[in-house]
């Protein structure tokens, strides 16, 4: 059991959950929390180490045991160990660290999401759980946005990171990966999203609340796109507006399969 916070395996896995940077160069990422890990376990990624205590459910237990029988390096920590590294208020007994191996993506795009300057993890993991939800086919990351992979980015967004196509990209690359699409962005002055046609093959941009879109985002977009809101409201954080647009894309083209 390992007791001591200078363990190099807690150290190892405090610097992947601390900095992005660390994530970036190790290629690897922390998941926490039995949901999670049976996420990551069932879309076969491949994990470096998992560790656990003595308060781990039993459902986590079997998550453990099946993972140790497939060759994974697990170790049981103490309480103490757990709390220290945990990102939550209650820690679930268990995290992992995953390899950062990105799904790809299809050579026929027709939904795909843009998060532009979304600097909220909340808001973040929102997006990409509800793009998963909607049926887009891939989120392409600006350098502008935090990191998709950060701990709670990975919570908020429940699994969608292993389901879903999510990769980084410079603006030319997501430039040259959009080609082809019609490009919106999310602006609160654009044509309402009923009257727009989302049945074609979309990509739609999404910038934050305070700041919307910027200006590598509106080179790149060929429209806006609003959300008709009723009353004094102004405008919804990017989380609830980029899902309500995702869901209006699935909804358009649901009707249109009819």
């Amino acid at each position: 059991m390992i007791t001591s916070n200078q363990n190099s395996k807690i150290k190892h896995v405090r610097a992947l959950m601390g900095r992005s940077k660390e994530r970036r160069e190790a290629e690897a990422f922390v998941v926490e929390g039995v949901r999670l890990v049976e996420e990551a376990a069932k879309g076969d990624w491949r994990f470096e180490i998992v560790l656990y205590d003595e308060t781990l459910s039993e459902r986590g237990k079997l998550q453990v045991e099946g993972l140790r029988l497939k060759g994974v390096d697990v170790e049981e920590v103490s309480a103490g160990v757990m709390k220290s590294l945990s990102d939550t208020e209650s820690p679930q007994g268990i995290l992992a660290v995953v390899t950062n191996y990105q799904l790809p993506i299809t050579n026929q795009l027709n939904f795909i999401l843009i998060p532009d300057q979304i600097r909220d993890p909340g808001n973040l993991g929102t997006l990409l759980r509800s793009a998963a939800a909607a049926g887009a086919q891939a989120v392409l990351v600006p350098p502008e946005t935090t990191d998709a992979f950060a701990p709670k980015v990975l919570r908020s967004g429940m699994g969608a990171h292993f389901r879903l196509p999510v990769h980084s990209m410079s603006w030319d690359e997501i430039e040259k990966t959009a080609s082809g699409l019609n490009v919106y962005a999310a602006d609160m002055d654009g044509q309402p999203c009923w009257e727009t046609d989302l049945t074609k093959p979309i990509a739609l941009i999404v910038g934050s609340e305070a700041e919307g879109v910027s200006e590598s985002a509106r080179k790149l977009a060929k429209g806006k796109i609003s959300i008709p809101m009723s009353g004094e409201t102004e405008s919804l954080n990017a989380g609830v507006a980029g899902s309500v647009l995702m869901f209006e894309v699935m909804r358009q083209r649901s009707v249109n399969s009819e």
